[in-house]
């Protein structure tokens, strides 16, 4: 007999993770390539450089995990900090 607990989700299969993460390239793929089709309308000449919004995103995700870390050490607190 199974239990509640034996029940495997859909996310708990690794092959529809793999499958998720293939159709999620396949977006990806397609958004870059989009960007060389779609007519743009550009306030700064930046904008024009192909994948800029690509590499912008990317760019700003890491700084953002960078900053992330350095406020870790300092907001980071003891592990029994509310037991003492």
């Amino acid at each position: 007999m199974r239990n509640e607990h034996d029940k495997q989700d859909f996310f708990d299969k690794p092959e529809n993770i793999s499958k998720i993460l293939k159709v999620f390239y396949v977006i990806c793929g397609l958004l870059v390539v989009a960007d060389f089709i779609v007519h743009r309308h550009v306030y700064h000449t930046w904008e024009n450089m192909p994948a800029f919004y690509a590499i912008y995103g990317f760019v700003g995700c890491v700084i953002l995990v960078l900053v992330a870390k350095a406020m870790r050490k300092v907001l980071m607190k003891e592990e029994d900090y509310y037991d003492k």
